[in-house]
């Protein structure tokens, strides 16, 4: 019998993981402007109201490992914060982004719901140590040159720090140069420990460095990946939505068309129906 994750509470209204449904965590690649992550916050959630799904609003202040150095990399950590605060404060969304350095960590507490730590720099101890020591609920992502079970020895240092609200995103593996896949044992695998699992079906679809100075992608395979893991048990996913992918600054290739989110999310929502009812484990969703 699968085991049941954790219960995190994100904020007074969501809590993810245990028995709760499933969760969306959404929004653009990267903050492009104040006006453009507010309209994406809102629509986003207003889709999600409509279908009864817990939303997480994510977009990055800094992206710090971009391919060039002349790609676009966000507002900064001050202005980013300052766009998420009222994002959470005026459109009550509860919000995620990431972090590079360890001095980051307590600044992005004082405004995230949940702090997440990058595939890249999953291994960073120092990072992960620092993050986990704010007591905010990690989402820490499976960098794609690792396996599954290696996820408990990074598990492990957030433990220490007394952190247990851990969320983990299997977001593909390395398959040779500028590709990745996605190996579905990694949900099931990573539920073992009872912590919520999260498909990021985004990222899955990524060629990294694809475009010599950016990275590509397939997002016409984004539905089939989430429905994918979802269907093997994830409690939650993960992906990029633009309204206008083409001219998105980030991730332009793996991003969701927001006019297809209602489509995607009802059917991810009526696999996990499925799921449950089959599994008969989690009758309270």
């Amino acid at each position: 019998m699968p085991t049941i994750p954790r219960e995190i509470k994100v904020n007074k209204e969501i809590q993810i993981g245990g028995f709760n449904p499933l969760f969306l965590v959404a929004g653009p690649c990267v903050i492009e402007s104040e006006e453009h992550a507010f309209h994406m916050a809102a629509e986003i959630n207003r889709i999600c109201q409509e279908l009864k799904c817990p939303y997480i609003f994510k977009s990055s202040f800094d992206k710090a490992n971009r391919s060039s150095i002349h790609s676009y990399r966000g507002p900064g950590l001050e202005q980013g914060l300052k766009i998420l605060k009222g994002i959470k404060t005026e459109l009550h969304i509860p919000v995620l982004s990431d972090i590079h350095e360890p001095w980051q960590a307590e600044k992005a507490a004082d405004v995230l719901n949940i702090i997440q730590i990058p595939a890249f720099l999953c291994r960073q101890t120092d990072l992960v140590v620092e993050a986990a020591k704010t007591g905010r609920p990690l989402n820490i992502k499976k960098g794609q040159f690792l396996s599954p079970p290696e996820m408990k020895n990074i598990i492990e240092k957030a433990l220490q720090q007394q952190n247990k609200d851990i969320i983990l995103t299997e977001r593909g593996t390395c398959f040779g140069y500028n590709n990745l896949v996605l190996d579905v044992r990694a949900i099931p695998i990573m539920r073992r420990w009872g912590f919520p699992v999260v498909i990021d079906a985004s990222h899955t679809v990524q060629k990294p460095g694809g475009k010599g100075t950016s990275s590509g992608g397939e997002a016409d395979f984004i539905p089939y990946i989430a429905q994918a893991g979802v269907s093997v048990g994830a409690d939650g996913v993960f992906i990029e939505v633009h309204d206008h992918p083409e001219k998105a600054r980030s991730d332009s290739h793996n991003s969701l068309l927001l006019k297809d989110l209602k489509g995607f999310l009802g059917s991810v929502l009526r696999i996990r129906r499925a799921v449950i009812h089959k599994d008969n484990i989690w009758s309270k969703d």
